[in-house]
């Protein structure tokens, strides 16, 4: 394991000192009160962080103009001295830990359409560009109406009395920052909010000492900052966030012009320096191409950039794995690194790495969850943690006699019950019906790798555990009964039966239920006899499809040795036929996918999918959503499409994707037999991973309140 030296040591900005160098970056999660207020449910949140190790927090987009400038709902404010003694409480509680809090001065400028539900008109540098680009296209109906809101928010061009008024909005909020306890104030300068649009070429077209030349557009920044640093003095830190680059973006900031800023950033007066990137937001991919870039380390080049040219400590982040970020701090490429998505994941990272425990740490899986909720107007949240953001609901269960449970199921969601109901110290005994744990979420780990860190980090907790895992189990009511469990959680999966597609009794059809059982390598004799060369290669598709080795080992063979042809046509647009298209096409496969849905990627997160679409396009993955009278023939696939044209596509292999449905057969049955019994994951309806692990979640409260 390695030992994180770098990372783990202490750091200073200005006079503060900082712990270890892990910050937990500003994210708007949406948790206070709707008027700005602090509460419990935000305290809880930064307080587990402070406990689990981090050394600086970042209290994310706190409203310096509130309600003006708003971006979101539940949105911190501290444009008022009555947020004082909330800020000032939430400061207490961080400081108990340990750790050490900053606050994040915002204004949403062009980005606050939530504050126009108030009757706010969106603040500006200059009238902006018309928008333009897919973004809209990839929501869904009900996505769409909550992201876009009810109202259409006016622009107000900013006078010079207005920006004389926001610079003094940033200096008191750092004042009563200050005055509540906060060690530290970020002043957002990035992310098309109001400071970066008047940086940006892009968006700042005025004509006046605030617009044109470089050091025009930053004339703003530099005020914030001077005033800002007239009102906290010399030895309070203040850290100033820039965006590195604008992805994507015609005329928008790049790197070269980036540290020319943050040069001059470091002269107005800034104590350290968080680079950041954004993006042209009319294309949807690039949603997850900038701050919240799907590229690994996609961020850590441009902070080298600004560590080449200025001597104030640089703020990297951006999707980082541990030693990536060691690595970083060492080779002198940044001073800190701070992270968002993982600190969901798992907020004790901190402290695990610090004891040597990373392969404790809750992975990741990029799958948008967190971001997609605040993008419709609600609270953030976690797929993989279903504690985040509800920190202060946890209850502390009674210690009475200890209980047996009996688990059904070896999925995500019965591998996730057993981990919390046996860490609270009961008896779990966990029947499968297969020789080994995982049940889905195997497969969809082949499909997208983070899944694999989950999978392998959900049977690790298991596996060390005192559950009696029972594999090769058949869990018969008699058999179940005989246990005398105090309750039954069955996490049985959902049924992939076959739909009532014409012609899906052909050959070359495969259902959801046996591509499953073909990459687990639970082949039947029917099965085998629909692939060509199985008894051939059987002992290599073993191998490839038997989930032993390493996850690398396994892609590579599962690329090399599948038995499929080359052309593939997937019936099914929602979450699995998506991801398995994008599976498939990676490994060389000509890929068209057809459903009726209207829409793709039911199912996944609307940042992801987003990603996924345009990624598939990439890959050359045909398309066509709106399909109607699709028929499966003996060499391929008819159907119309959406304008009712009619199409004909010739494939070795249809894979039919879709028709999945909960099953409470077995529940039912147990309940007969007069056991208690919860259902749990897809079994009672497809919802996935976040689906499995918080129905697990609410599963092991429920039995152990």
């Amino acid at each position: 394991m390695a030992i994180y030296n770098h990372l783990l040591a202490p750091g200073r900005i200005n006079g503060l000192t900082l712990r270890n160098r892990i910050v937990v970056t500003a994210m708007g999660v949406s948790f206070s009160e709707e008027d700005g207020f602090v509460n419990e449910r935000l305290t809880a949140y930064h307080e587990r962080q402070a406990e689990g190790g981090a050394g600086l927090i970042i209290l994310g987009v706190t409203a310096v103009g509130h309600p003006v400038g708003v971006v979101a709902s539940g949105q911190t404010g501290i444009s008022d001295d009555k947020y004082i003694p909330g800020l000032r409480q939430l400061a207490d509680r961080v400081h108990k830990h340990g750790a050490k809090i900053a606050a994040q001065l915002h204004f949403g400028g062009l980005v606050a359409g939530y504050s126009a539900k108030w009757g706010h008109p969106l603040w500006a540098p200059a009238m902006p560009k018309p928008f333009e680009g897919d973004f809209g296209s990839q929501f869904m109906p009900e996505e769409l109406a909550a992201f876009a809101g009810s109202v259409t928010p006016e622009i107000k061009v900013m006078t010079k009395d207005d920006i004389a008024h926001v610079v003094n909005l940033y200096a008191q909020g750092a004042r009563r920052a200050k005055e509540a306890g906060m060690d530290a104030v970020e002043i957002h300068g990035g992310h098309g909010y109001l400071i970066s649009s008047f940086v940006s070429p892009s968006s700042n077209t005025r004509t006046d000492e605030y617009g044109g030349s470089l050091e025009n557009r930053m004339r703003l920044y530099v005020e914030v900052i001077q005033a800002v640093r007239k009102e906290v003095g010399a030895d309070f830190p203040i850290i100033c966030k820039l965006d590195t680059r604008e992805v994507g973006k015609k005329d928008g900031i790049i790197l070269d012009l980036a540290k020319q800023a943050a040069q001059l950033v470091e002269r107005a007066g800034a104590d350290a320096i968080t680079a950041t990137a954004y993006h042209d937001t009319g294309i949807g991919k690039l949603h997850s191409e900038s701050n919240i870039p799907h590229i690994p380390n996609f961020n850590l080049p441009a902070a080298s950039g600004f560590k080449s040219v200025v001597n104030i400590p640089v703020l990297a982040s951006g999707r980082v794995e541990f030693d990536d970020a060691d690595k970083a701090i060492g080779d002198g490429n940044c001073d800190f690194v701070a992270f968002g998505r993982k600190m969901l994941a798992d907020p004790y990272f901190p402290k695990k790495l610090a004891e040597d425990r990373e392969r404790d740490v809750r992975p990741c899986i990029y799958c948008y969850t967190c971001v997609s909720a605040i993008y419709l107007r609600q609270s953030s949240r976690c797929a993989v943690n279903s504690e985040t953001g509800l920190e202060y609901k946890v209850k502390k269960h009674p210690k009475d006699a200890k209980k047996r449970f009996v688990i059904v199921g070896g999925g995500p969601s019965g591998m996730e019950s057993a981990r919390l109901l046996e860490k609270d110290g009961h008896e779990v005994i966990l029947l499968e019906k297969d020789e080994r744990l995982g049940g889905t979420l195997r497969i969809a780990s082949l499909a997208y790798e983070p899944n694999n860190r989950m999978l392998d980090w959900l049977m690790r907790e298991v596996e060390r555990s005192r559950a009696d895992i029972r594999l090769k189990t058949i869990a018969t009511p008699e058999l179940v009964k005989s246990l005398n469990p105090d309750a039954v959680i069955v996490g049985v999966g959902a049924i992939r039966s076959m739909p009532d597609i014409p012609g899906k009794e052909h050959s070359l059809v495969f259902s959801g239920d046996e591509l499953r059982a073909m990459l687990s390598g639970n082949m039947t004799e029917a099965l085998k006899q629909k692939t060509s060369w199985f008894d051939r290669m059987s002992s290599k598709i073993g191998a490839a499809t038997g989930l032993t080795g390493s996850p690398e080992m396994l892609r590579a063979a599962t690329k090399a040795y599948m038995p499929l042809g080359e052309r593939i046509t997937i019936i099914g647009g929602e979450l699995v036929g998506l991801e398995l298209a994008e599976f498939l096409a990676e490994r060389g496969r000509k890929v068209t996918v057809v459903d009726d849905a209207k829409i793709f990627g039911s199912g996944l997160t609307v940042v992801r999918r987003m990603r996924l679409v345009s990624e598939l396009k990439d890959h050359g993955v045909a398309m066509h959503p709106g399909a109607s009278d699709i028929e499966i023939q003996s060499h391929g696939i008819a159907f119309r499409d959406s304008k009712g044209e009619h199409h004909e596509i010739g494939a070795d292999n249809v894979i039919v994707a879709k028709g999945a449905h909960g099953d409470s057969t077995l529940a039912n049955a147990l309940r007969a037999e007069g056991l208690k019994v919860i259902e749990v994951g897809d079994g009672t309806g497809v919802g996935y991973i976040e689906g499995a692990i918080r129905g697990a979640y609410d599963a092991a409260d429920s039995l152990l309140a």
